[in-house]
């Protein structure tokens, strides 16, 4: 079997944008609750970083009608990675185009996914400065840790519904270098859900399968604590304060991630990841396929409770058959 040369033309996820019709809720949970510092802020977005994030932010919070994702940005491991991963979407039959004037970064492509998923593919970035009010006395730490909730420390992750999960993960694995680490596949062939990366994390991207909905949706993005303890503390304030917990905290058998879900008050569903779950530093790391006889007993949860049935189908934006279905079971589970 001859060995396909590995791309290492991406480096990070480093940004993403969510869309908020309560803009103002949205932007009080993320600075209260998860501790996030607001960098900026101009008429229609607010630019949010954790107290680790290397960059100007790794959150855009933006007004609009209706909930959802906006550009996923990647940084490229330099400018010269940058030009081949162009040309190789330029290549690809779904070309982009250039974008200037984002903040944070400098020039930047713009391309979508088979579904429609905005990215943004840069090199030029704008790193953050603290004041010396906000310098930590760890010189490694971008920040002094917060006082505002329980302060998450990074992006981790951001997970998208896709119609074809198979085919929106190949453009990933094909065009940009990213390797599938975990994948769902049921009745042998239906690839319901896969987990990508471009590090040693197990993913720094998710696909799961839009069974209500067109494809182009936000299944939810993750913000990193690292540390179980905090997971614990950040539920009790969510429970204090009448925040509803989706699921957790509790263990995946995928990713070995220790998670907890909710959601924000825009919509937007949330993971906050209490661990790193585990690390790939094998070069021929061969794909883990869960099936239907083990991911409901051992995949899905490891430990700590059962994903509830809406988690399969809620995304954001809504759409009228997904609202049904979410009534419907909330409605037999009271």
């Amino acid at each position: 079997m001859t060995y396909q040369e590995p791309i290492h033309d991406i480096a990070q996820l480093a940004m993403v944008e969510l869309f908020t019709p309560k803009y103002d809720e949205s932007l009080r949970f993320f600075t209260d609750f998860l501790g996030m510092y607001k960098h900026a802020e101009d008429e229609h977005s607010a630019y949010l970083r954790a107290y680790e994030d290397r960059y100007h932010h790794s959150l855009k919070l933006t007004r609009r009608d209706q909930a959802g994702v906006g550009a996923i940005s990647w940084r490229a491991m330099s400018p010269q990675a940058l030009d081949r991963r162009v040309a190789a979407i330029e290549s690809s039959g779904r070309p982009g185009r250039w974008v200037e004037g984002h903040k944070g970064y400098g020039r930047a492509y713009e391309f979508t996914t088979p579904d429609g998923h905005v990215n943004h593919l840069f090199w030029e970035v704008e790193y953050f400065h603290p004041t010396e009010s906000q310098r930590s006395r760890l010189l490694s730490r971008a920040q002094k840790r917060p006082l505002s909730g329980v302060p998450v420390r990074r992006l981790d992750h951001i997970n998208i519904m896709a119609s074809d999960v198979t085919a929106n993960a190949r453009f990933f694995e094909d065009l940009l270098g990213f390797k599938k680490r975990e994948n769902v596949i049921f009745g042998g062939t239906q690839e319901l859900a896969c987990w990508l990366s471009v590090s040693p994390l197990a993913h720094e991207i998710a696909l799961t399968k839009d069974q209500m909905g067109p494809g182009n949706r936000l299944h939810h993005v993750a913000f990193w604590y690292g540390n179980q303890g905090q997971m614990l503390d950040i539920a009790d304030l969510f429970a204090e304060y009448g925040v509803h917990v989706e699921a957790g905290p509790a263990k995946h058998g995928i990713t070995q991630g220790y998670f907890m879900y909710l959601y924000e008050p825009g919509g937007n569903r949330i993971e906050l990841f209490g661990d790193t779950g585990y690390l790939i530093f094998d070069p021929e790391w061969k794909t883990v396929t869960w099936t239907e006889d083990n991911f409901w007993s051992e995949g899905g949860v490891w430990f700590g409770g059962d994903l509830p049935q809406d988690f399969f189908i809620y995304g954001t934006p809504l759409i009228e058959a997904a609202q049904k279905a979410t009534t419907r079971e909330t409605e037999a589970a009271q």
